[in-house]
């Protein structure tokens, strides 16, 4: 059973995740108690513990999310902009191409493209490629 943590649970994306996830009985959710969602330790423990974690916090908060991950199998989904850009992430497009579904499925880091972003390169990549 996978273990899933929302890091930024109580904002709107966050709770649209939990809200998607919430009937699914393969899943194991792990949740931050509201007091401690700004404690770094108790943070730092989750992070960890998940073998996929959703960050949906602003970048700077996102960046240090990301400097607290101490190991390998953690994959990451971040929907900040922090990492949109980063060469070692990326980017979550699956509709662009096999190859680019292919990476998303075997990459530990993955950054959600913003909706206008979207909008304008599923439009667009067509008209580049041909």
């Amino acid at each position: 059973m996978y273990k899933i943590f929302v890091d930024g649970q109580e904002g709107t994306t966050g709770l649209k995740i939990h809200d998607f996830l919430a009937n699914r009985n393969d899943l194991e959710i792990l949740k931050i108690d509201s007091v401690d969602r700004k404690n770094s330790e108790k943070r730092r423990i989750l992070l960890n513990e998940a073998d996929i974690v959703f960050l949906c916090l602003p970048d700077s908060i996102s960046k240090e999310a990301i400097s607290m991950i101490e190991n390998n199998k953690t994959r990451v989904i971040d929907a900040s902009t922090a990492f949109r850009t980063n060469k070692n992430w990326v980017y979550g497009l699956p509709e662009l191409n096999r190859e680019q579904r292919e990476l998303i499925v075997h990459s530990n880091r993955v950054s959600v493209p913003g909706c206008h972003a979207t909008g304008f390169i599923i439009g667009l990549y067509p008209l580049i490629k041909n």
